[in-house]
């Protein structure tokens, strides 16, 4: 089993930055590709980036390209997103998610293992 936990969500106002944290333990030697998702209120959970094992391959939502920057570091089985320039838009519960296959997906189906999340506001 692994367990994710995230940290680093708070209030901030547009055009600021954030980092997110989050933090695997238990069985880490299965996660391989990750990812982070957000969810707004009254909205279905989005994909907003995700990372290969060895951190070579990245994707980025649309919406977050350019902003936004997904980082891991094995030796510490953490995860970041770096976010940047943030917009009311933005704000939403972050959610961290693992999976036991190599590969990006942006189906939060697809994903075995979540997080608790974060909450992100952003005011205008």
């Amino acid at each position: 089993q692994v367990r994710l936990v995230e940290s680093g969500g708070g209030l901030v106002q547009a055009g600021d930055s954030l980092r997110l944290t989050c933090v695997a333990t238990g069985r880490t030697i299965s996660v391989n590709a990750m990812g982070w998702f957000r969810q707004a209120p009254g909205k279905e959970r989005v994909f907003v980036a995700g990372i290969s094992w060895n951190g070579r391959t990245t994707t980025h939502a649309d919406s977050v390209k350019g902003r936004f920057t997904i980082s891991r570091d094995n030796a510490k089985n953490t995860l970041s997103l770096q976010m940047n320039s943030l917009t009311p838009e933005d704000a939403a519960v972050y959610y961290c998610a693992a999976r036991l296959q190599n590969i990006i997906v942006t189906e939060a189906d697809e994903y075995d293992y979540w997080g608790q999340g974060t909450q992100v506001t952003v005011s205008s």
